[in-house]
């Protein structure tokens, strides 16, 4: 718990000065708020006319404030004392509240900026994140770390370093006066005091566990609404809207029950700890009073003072016995920020240098993948793409086609052999440098809510003459001349206002504008109406010359003319080679060229032979 709260505290240095300044504040505010009720002495003196903060048997308190303002107060009548009084009493009350609304707007300040750095660090480090743990992990729970668990784990450094250290000023401030005033009486509050922390810890050591398993239940219930959400109009088509509202109530009620066990610790905190305290100040009065009226070691208008002291005191121990109950929910929280931040990133993906393009060839060298130990996904793949070819992989779905591809620019790294580029291995290569080379086309294209301009221009800086040759070339330049501000037009989240054809183009112009030497293009046209298929495809075989390009393609009429043609089953290389080559062996290419153009809506196509 302790190295959380440590390194969470590595966020607070830039604003240290700011810190001790709300530090300064708060002392200030809370010696001036005892002070006030210390005038409670001098008040109930000349009130019941009484000579005012003399006599041999005064404490430490009176004779100190007897000579700051002794004369100002004693002077005129009883009723000019009890004005001064009162004004003395008003001139503190609003200094008190001056200094603490600047010491609360100094930390605001850095309780925001504090939550705003975390939130900055967790979304700057799932960018460098593997593909493998966004595979892993749901986007609702990661979701709730950047928003949720920052805001909450924040609190246990502002909370502490603002309200708690206010609250413990505030105490050490009034035990300290209450010293002055009479030592016996604060004496037996600090012996009595340490029975909270000590029937309060059993409950403490339940409540970081409780905590934690409502957030994971938080973050689940994200991932749904997130979800469903995202696939709306599946939904609606499916006419289950009744079943995602009682999936998503099942998760809020999990959700809800565990806040309530967890909420339901954290309370019980609070009533057990006024209830001590309480009990701490009853036998505070009955040993005053007996001081009082059996011994006369105190005067009636002190006594009345130490008691109001006393019952304010109450307020800042009972802040200070609740701080750990809400310690173990934010410590919940920056346990599961951490996670986030302590998983391992890929290597730096800057550009180092300038990498050439393939100038000889890309090797597979017997490489295996497993994304889980013991379930290989590929084996033994050894094939060799020369500069310039068109190698289309083709296989039944799960035969590992997109996982070879995302090989290439390292979304994910061999668990045995290796790939090389001229002979030198990819791992070798810069992480950012490598990917430079390549620009990928796939069946879902991401459109964020932005611009077409935006959109296309994704990652670098062109000229708009660049833009609309991009467009042109990817057949986008129609449609997107007839959207009401053409570039400039907001296309809307996930690009509602686009067909699928079009967003599919305007992602074939974002790879087009990138002008990478090496091209993979996953599924890039299988999702298509055959209008479209056929102006994306004349938009790619402009671009095919002078490139390397990896194609998957389940229409297998579309990739009859690759250069080669690699055919997978169950995360092997089966067969290589070119279409005419394949057909004629009769092998699973055949077999899948048979299937395809035999089947329902082919048209009655025959395969390409």
């Amino acid at each position: 718990m302790w190295s959380s709260y440590a390194r969470l505290f590595r966020y607070v240095r830039p604003f240290a000065w700011l810190l001790v300044a709300a530090i300064l504040l708060m002392v200030v505010s809370a010696v001036i708020d005892a002070f006030s009720l210390v005038l409670l002495i001098p008040f109930l003196q000349s009130l019941f006319g009484m000579q005012i903060l003399a006599g041999a048997d005064t404490s430490s308190l009176e004779r100190l404030l007897d000579g700051w303002f002794g004369g100002w107060l004693r002077s005129g009548d009883p009723l000019d004392s009890l004005r001064n009084v009162c004004l003395l009493v008003l001139g503190a009350l609003f200094l008190k509240n001056l200094t603490l609304y600047a010491a609360r707007l100094l930390t605001v300040y850095v309780q925001e900026h504090v939550e705003r750095h975390m939130r900055d660090d967790v979304y700057g480090h799932l960018q460098y994140l593997p593909l493998s743990y966004f595979g892993r992990t749901k986007v609702g729970q990661l979701i709730t770390r950047v928003l949720n668990d920052t805001r909450e784990a924040r609190s246990v450094i502002t909370f502490a370093l603002t309200d708690v250290l206010r609250q413990a000023v505030t105490a050490v401030t009034y035990v300290t006066f209450l010293l002055l005033l009479s030592w016996r009486l604060t004496l037996v509050a600090l012996v009595t005091g340490p029975l909270v922390a000590v029937v309060l810890s059993p409950i403490l050591r339940r409540l970081k566990g409780s905590y934690g398993k409502a957030f994971q239940h938080r973050g689940e219930l994200m991932s749904v609404a997130q979800e469903t959400m995202s696939g709306i109009r599946l939904v609606k088509s499916f006419g289950a809207e009744e079943h995602e509202r009682e999936r998503f109530n099942r998760t809020s009620r999990r959700y809800a029950r565990r806040m309530v066990k967890a909420n339901a610790l954290s309370q019980s905190a609070g009533p057990i700890s006024e209830t001590l305290s309480s009990l701490i100040a009853l036998v505070l009065i009955w040993i005053g009073a007996y001081m009082v009226l059996g011994t006369g070691a105190l005067t009636a208008e002190v006594f009345i003072a130490f008691v109001t002291m006393a019952v304010r005191l109450v307020s800042p121990v009972k802040a200070l016995a609740q701080f750990p109950a809400s310690l173990q929910l934010s410590i919940a929280a920056a346990e599961r920020f951490f996670e986030v931040l302590d998983a391992r990133a890929e290597p730096a993906a800057e550009k180092v240098g300038t990498v050439r393009p393939p100038r000889e060839s890309i090797r597979f060298h017997e490489v295996d993948f497993e994304y889980e130990p013991g379930r290989p996904v590929l084996r033994g793949i050894d094939f060799e793409a020369r500069p310039g070819e068109v190698v289309a992989l083709v296989g039944p779905s799960g035969a590992g086609k997109s996982t070879l591809v995302d090989l290439l620019p390292r979304f994910i790294d061999p668990t045995g052999g290796r790939i090389t580029m001229d002979g030198r291995d990819l791992r070798e290569i810069p992480l950012g440098s490598l990917r430079s080379l390549f620009g990928v086309v796939s069946q879902e294209t991401v459109i964020f809510h932005d611009t077409v301009r935006a959109n296309v221009s994704y990652g670098t800086e062109r000229s708009e003459d660049d833009i609309y040759a991009a467009v042109r070339a990817a057949n986008a330049e129609d449609f997107i001349r007839e959207l009401p501000e053409g570039l400039d037009t907001l296309l809307g989240d996930r690009g509602v206002r686009l067909s699928g054809g079009q967003r599919q183009r305007v992602g074939i112009a974002r790879a087009i504008l990138r002008d990478p030497p090496l091209l993979i293009l996953d599924e890039a046209t299988s999702s298509l109406d055959t209008e479209s298929e056929q102006l994306i495809q004349a938009a790619l075989e402009r671009l095919l010359t002078g490139r390397t390009v990896f194609v998957i393609a389940h229409r297998l009429s579309t990739i009859s003319g690759a250069d080669r043609i690699l055919a997978l089953e169950d995360g092997r290389l089966v067969e290589s080679g070119t279409h005419a080559e394949l057909y004629a062996a009769g092998g699973i290419y055949r077999r899948l060229c048979d299937l395809q153009f035999a089947a329902p809506g082919s048209g009655g196509q025959q395969a390409p032979s």
